[in-house]
């Protein structure tokens, strides 16, 4: 049996990691330590290193003293990034809106029934899973694949921003009523409309979080 090369380890490590930094598995409390993450997938510590470097090199992570960490922006370095989210973002989902199959507006109506149900139990976790799935749905569709890597690397650099934002129950409402408006939107493949109400999207977003660090 042929022994993996360093690069496919490396490769292996950097997509795990990257998958749940996307999806919201590592939190801004978690520390990456190569040696712990090594000896958990019973390889040398330089392939999950140097997988850990590429992310850091690529904004994912930040390099610290005792491991790898989610970036601690600072309120500049997020109300930037939302200026960047207003430029890329509706364009993003005009080209996505005759781009997008029936199988994935199926799966968005499903997780937008789920982050409606929220409203009433106030279960983040959920809205938070929901948002991903839907937000990874139209994205995927995305055929202008640079724009695509572009707004999923900042979006993961955002991590904290967007689950403070969901606890606040006015932010809470206002997403969920977004995500109906943008399933209707892709549903009748109407660009135009998926553009603006994604602008608007974020707008609301940017409101919210300027709202909880006044």
């Amino acid at each position: 049996m042929t022994k993996p090369s360093k690069q496919h380890l490396r490769d292996l490590i950097y997509d795990e990691y990257l998958g749940r930094i996307q999806h919201g598995q590592i939190g801004p409390e978690d520390r990456l330590v190569d040696t712990t993450i090594a000896a958990e997938q019973n390889m040398s510590r330089m392939p999950v290193r140097d997988a850990l470097m590429r992310l850091a090199h690529e904004g994912y992570l930040t390099a610290t003293t005792r491991g790898f960490m989610l970036p601690d922006l600072s309120r500049r370095q997020v109300l930037e990034i939302f200026e960047i989210r207003r430029l890329l973002e509706p364009r993003a989902a005009a080209l996505a809106t005759n781009a997008l199959g029936e199988d994935g507006l199926a799966l968005m109506a499903d997780a937008v029934d789920k982050a409606e149900s929220t409203v009433a139990s106030h279960d983040i976790r959920l809205l938070y899973e929901a948002s991903e799935i839907i937000r990874n749905q139209w994205l995927s569709a995305v055929p202008n694949e640079e724009l695509r890597t572009m707004i999923l690397r900042y979006l993961a650099q955002v991590q904290t921003v967007r689950m403070a934002t969901m606890r606040d129950s006015k932010a809470h409402r206002v997403i969920v009523a977004g995500q109906r408006d943008l399933l209707a939107a892709f549903t009748r493949r109407d660009p135009v409309r998926a553009s603006d109400i994604m602008l608007r999207f974020v707008l609301a977003a940017e409101d919210s979080y300027l709202e909880l660090t006044e």
